[in-house]
């Protein structure tokens, strides 16, 4: 990736975050009305004003610290035309809907909101709020179900950076790095089978791994959870144990057991959706953290903002963004380049070429229907 996402603690959100002022303020019209947000803020004198709502809390060493860091550039880069604010809602789901009626009812202009979680409910929220406009982030919204001009979806193309996670461990498996070990065998540990997101990154690390080797083996476990840690780290630990000498978790703020369960076991270990290595800088654990497969939500979340700026952001429609728009790949830090060897690593980025140039095309999860998802998996078994 280009960018290197830096988690930030609670304070610091606090300190960047700016609360919203309790003066009246028209919101910009979405873009299907044609007026952009920088007409309207030149009308009124006001900034543009975004809400962050992120279900759990920041400082999960993953996605919420992506996005965290994302709105902390912004303010950083563009405080003199946007105010930003960020709201934890926490894991108490029933709680939700109630955050983002009362974002939707104080001044903010953009509320941004991410994951399946809120899928349902902003398809509910957004239709009630037409003046409002809604960025959700790692889904999409139906769009037949009625009226949601005002609300921008983007996901992302997990299965492309997963691919490149599977090279690194399938080529790292069969190395004299320093903790590899003589099997061909590496391991996989997802949050929920049942979730597409979390699929699509099994389906491109399994594609990803028999690219190298086509005889490998994949050990691949599910969670049933994204914040049971406890249980993460018990699959990893059983994993390492059985013979992998790398595993790829795509498990969330659940991941952090993954990462333990490699610093125990003095295994290698690929992270998921924001650069963990940097989340564990100074830690023993960082150096078994040879990179992270990333979403670049942060960046993704920047973008969309400034494009809403110049009147660009495609409201009412949804985007897939993956590696050709810079949005998902591997974390190259110093760790990446100093314990993995240059051969691998050139390896990793003929891989990405590849896929660049169209010559390798990635399946993805979503739409697959459950027999062929199976097959993937119980192939590398």
């Amino acid at each position: 990736m280009k960018k290197k996402i830096v988690c930030g603690t609670l304070a610091a959100v606090l300190a960047a975050s700016m609360l919203f002022g309790c003066s009246s303020n028209s919101a910009a019209s979405s873009g299907a009305e044609g007026q952009t947000a920088e007409a309207a803020q030149t009308e009124s004198g006001d900034k543009l004003k975004v809400s962050l709502l992120v279900t759990g809390s920041f400082g999960d060493k993953a996605f919420n610290d992506s996005a965290q860091a994302g709105m902390e550039k912004l303010q950083a880069d563009m405080g003199d035309k946007v105010e930003v604010q960020m709201i934890e809602m926490g894991n108490d789901k029933t709680k939700f809907e109630g955050s983002l009626l009362d974002a939707s009812d104080s001044d903010a202009d953009v509320i941004i909101v991410g994951t399946w979680d809120m899928k349902e409910i902003l398809e509910n929220v957004a239709q009630e709020y037409p003046d409002k406009k809604y960025i959700i982030f790692d889904t999409d919204v139906d769009y037949t179900l009625g009226d949601l001009s005002n609300v921008y979806s983007m996901s992302y193309k997990q299965n492309e950076a997963a691919f490149l996670a599977g090279v690194l461990a399938a080529s790292v498996t069969s190395s004299d790095m320093e903790y590899a070990n003589e099997d061909a065998v590496i391991g996989f540990v997802g949050a929920k089978d049942t979730a597409a997101v979390i699929n699509d990154s099994a389906v491109g690390f399994i594609e990803g791994a028999q690219f190298i080797n086509p005889d490998i083996k994949v050990l691949v476990s599910y969670v049933g959870s994204y914040v049971d840690s406890a249980m993460a780290k018990e699959l990893a630990l059983t994993q390492y144990s059985s013979g992998a000498d790398c595993v790829f978790v795509a498990a969330g703020p659940a991941s952090v057991g993954v990462i333990e369960a490699a610093a125990e076991s003095q295994k290698y270990v690929i992270g998921v959706d924001s650069d963990q290595a940097l989340a564990y800088e100074g830690q023993p654990e960082a150096n078994y953290i040879i990179s992270s497969a990333i979403k670049g939500v942060g960046d993704s979340l920047y973008n969309s903002i400034e494009r809403d700026l110049a009147g660009e952001l495609p409201y009412g429609e949804y985007e897939i963004l993956g590696l050709a728009d810079g949005a998902v790949g591997l974390a190259d830090n110093e760790i990446y380049q100093t314990v993995v060897p240059e051969d691998i690593r050139n390896t990793v980025n003929d891989a990405k070429d590849k896929i660049l140039a169209g010559e390798v095309t990635v399946d993805s999860a979503y739409g697959m229907d459950e027999a062929t998802l199976d097959g993937i998996i119980s192939s590398a078994q």
